[in-house]
């Protein structure tokens, strides 16, 4: 009789072995990779804003402020896909910044030099950098 329960409680310790040697991760494992994930685009996406602020208006040419602003868009949608784990200010506040910068950029005059492009979407680009770098300090990136 005393057999029975040493068998099931090996049983039961190598099932729960098998689980834990499997492919599936725990959600604290998830949450980790989803943050890493976050803090990474975030990265990417303040590397490329920076990029686009930095260009000198005196000979930036519009492909060249378009290529950057588009580096910003792709950035911003890789973070958008893992912003489930930002908190809800932050992701209001990224998104806001960013749909600010491309209504601004959308908005741009066909016509517009580099200069000018540069100019009018300063405020935008300088918001985004600001929440940005916020959500990244919160993340802890």
């Amino acid at each position: 009789m005393k057999r029975f329960p040493v068998i099931g409680v090996l049983c039961v310790g190598a099932a729960f072995g098998l689980a834990a040697c499997s492919d599936d991760s725990s959600p604290s494992e998830e949450a980790t990779k989803a943050a890493a994930e976050v803090c990474s685009g975030l990265t990417e996406l303040r590397a490329d804003n920076a990029k686009l602020k930095a260009l000198d208006p005196a000979v930036a040419t519009k492909d060249q402020v378009k290529d950057a602003y588009q580096a910003v868009r792709e950035d911003w949608d890789g973070v958008k896909d893992n912003l489930g784990k930002l908190k809800d200010a932050e992701r209001s506040a990224l998104q806001s910044a960013s749909d600010d910068l491309k209504k601004a950029y959308e908005d741009l005059p066909g016509d517009t030099t580099g200069k000018d492009a540069l100019t009018k979407l300063q405020p935008q680009i300088q918001k985004l950098e600001e929440t940005s770098a916020a959500a990244a300090t919160g993340l802890q990136c």
